[in-house]
């Protein structure tokens, strides 16, 4: 699942900006601000007033043809035929929805700026949270929600309030319809280890970051051929993020994508961070001494998928290693029934709380959003679509196919009654759930987590799902609630996301440098040499910014 449930997190390609398109737009104000929070009061009224179809009686899916385009706004991104797999063409027959598909082309940013100046713009849009939904908000581009929310209640139910009012606009109006949103703990980042060299190694301790360097040394020495540490796209962060976690308590992830540390009420440098520095001066070593993927930096995600499927790295750390682990633990297993991959308790530097170490984060907005664009013809009706996909029926169909093969029936709380092939078709199983992952567009966490949990708890361990397993004994335990840190980016046109990108360029190279270094006092060198060249371009003023916003978003959720 792309999602930070299956690679998402992290792994995801982040929008480039629409700024030449949209340039004029505006950006968010004190004045705009104090008029969103008037608004807010008034949703309900304008929102009768502008959407005119959100009136009257509501549409039943299924009752007439749905016709809809969809484009997905990542370069990574393809949409799967709709209609191809088994729960969407059972969707497209029993629901009578037909979507087209919109593809970036591996080229997100420039499509999306094509559309926007031919104004052909897709009925829906589904991309990142943040400055580019406020973007085509400012533009008059995007259809809000609010007046459906009622009348198709499963988003609202689900959701809940906290959660879309995190998401309104600074008008107070909804425009985004969330995909794996939650109230739980979520996520699977974390460490993937190959058991069958752990076993053949006598099974070392494997708990601090020393213990994890001796047996690094000891898999280099071993197996030659065999890649010791695999960070996944490094240049994403990925397994560079895990290994930050170890060396902080209370240090997630979320800290460096952010660029940004909490010291008090306030948001400090990332450059001066101790567990950053100390994670990379750990990560360099490992890199220069070989016991890292030397092509961490450049490899594709199609390498990594190949190394995890014959078993040609000993440790794994990214955003999602459970999506590879899972296939992977299939694909080793067919060889050698000893063979596999198993998940291990996050690693933490010696005398630290292991119970305060977060491989990953999840917040309650969950990953990305769904837009109806002005284009929409039947907003209300496309509206009313992704709201049952959401929900307890869609959910079902788009995760496990329709009912008949997989699940049959519900219990008594509505979740699915999953049959023998669930159980005991591995391949059928993996082949009707591995062809929506690209379709699941409004996932419900709480809803799919709860399903797979209640069902897994009646099977013995060697008859429970792998990925499932791993989320409920270590994943999820091990994800840090990071609502609070959503939305501190400003608007790529103004003047602090103007020093963001100059920041996040200080940030990357800085890095990449620091991966390559000879020793750890050139590692806090070129740390040191980042932090004034950030500081020169206003990283103050950003810090300030993304304080206040961060500060604004704890009251939100009543942490402050």
């Amino acid at each position: 699942m792309k999602s930070w449930r299956r690679s998402l997190i992290v792994t995801l390609v982040f929008l480039c900006t629409t700024a030449a398109a949209l340039s004029g737009c505006g950006s968010k104000t004190e004045e705009n601000k104090t008029a969103g929070e008037t608004n807010n009061n008034n949703v309900k009224a304008e929102e009768k007033a502008e959407n005119k179809e959100g009136s009257g009686s509501k549409f039943e899916l299924g009752s007439e043809p749905l016709d809809f385009t969809f484009y997905g706004h990542y370069d990574w991104y393809t949409m799967p035929s709709w209609g191809a797999d088994e729960a969407s063409k059972w969707i497209k027959e029993n629901k009578k929805v037909n979507i087209t598909a919109v593809n970036s082309g591996g080229n997100a940013a420039q499509k999306l700026n094509t559309m926007i100046a031919s104004k052909e713009l897709p009925d829906v849009i589904w991309t990142d949270r943040g400055t580019d939904v406020e973007r085509l908000r400012a533009a008059g581009m995007l259809v809000s929600y609010d007046e459906y929310l009622d009348k198709y209640p499963n988003l609202k139910k689900w959701a809940g309030d906290s959660t879309l009012n995190m998401l309104r606009s600074s008008d107070g109006k909804l425009y985004q319809f969330p995909n794996w949103y939650t109230s739980q703990p979520a996520g699977n980042a974390g460490y993937l280890m190959n058991s069958k060299m752990y076993k053949e190694l006598g099974s070392p301790k494997l708990e601090t970051t020393d213990d994890l360097y001796n047996y690094l040394k000891a898999v280099k020495a071993k197996y030659p051929n065999v890649v010791p540490f695999e960070p996944d796209l490094a240049k994403d962060g990925q397994g560079l993020d895990v290994l930050y976690s170890a060396f902080g308590e209370d240090h997630p992830p979320v800290f460096l994508r952010e660029r940004a540390i909490p010291n008090g009420d306030k948001l400090t440098s990332i450059f001066q961070d101790s567990a950053f520095r100390e994670s990379m001066q750990f990560a360099s070593k490992l890199f220069r001494e070989k016991l890292m993927a030397q092509d961490a930096l450049t490899q594709t995600k199609d390498q990594v998928l190949e190394k995890a499927y014959t078993g040609r790295f000993a440790i794994a750390a990214a955003a999602s290693p459970t999506e590879y682990g899972s296939k992977g633990d299939v694909e080793l297993k067919k060889k050698d029934p000893t063979a596999g991959y198993e998940m291990i308790w996050p690693v933490h530097k010696e005398g630290l709380d292991k119970n305060k170490i977060w491989t990953g984060s999840y917040n309650q907005l969950g990953w990305n959003v769904a837009l109806i664009t002005k284009s929409a013809k039947d907003p209300e009706k496309i509206f009313a679509f992704l709201d049952w996909l959401t929900g307890e029926e869609g959910s079902r169909v788009i995760m496990w196919g329709p009912e008949g093969i997989l699940w049959k029936g519900t219990d008594e709380e509505g979740y699915p009654i999953f049959t023998d092939t669930y159980t005991n078709d591995i391949e059928r199983r993996a082949k009707i759930m591995d062809a929506t992952v690209n379709l699941q567009w409004n996932g419900n966490t709480v809803y799919i987590d709860k399903s797979k949990m209640k069902f897994e708890k009646t099977l013995p361990p060697e008859k429970q799902n792998w990925e499932s397993r791993y989320q409920s004994e270590i994943t999820w335990k091990t994800q840090y609630n990071a609502t609070a840190f959503v939305n501190l980016n400003p608007m790529p046109d103004s003047e602090e996301g103007i020093i963001q990108q100059s920041v996040d360029e200080v940030y990357s190279e800085a890095r990449a440098k620091a991966l390559y270094a000879q020793s750890d006092e050139e590692v806090l060198a070129i740390l040191d040499k980042a932090e004034k060249d950030a500081m020169a371009v206003g990283y103050d003023k950003l810090l300030a910014f993304k304080t206040e916003r961060w500060q604004e978003n704890l009251k939100k959720i009543g942490a402050k």
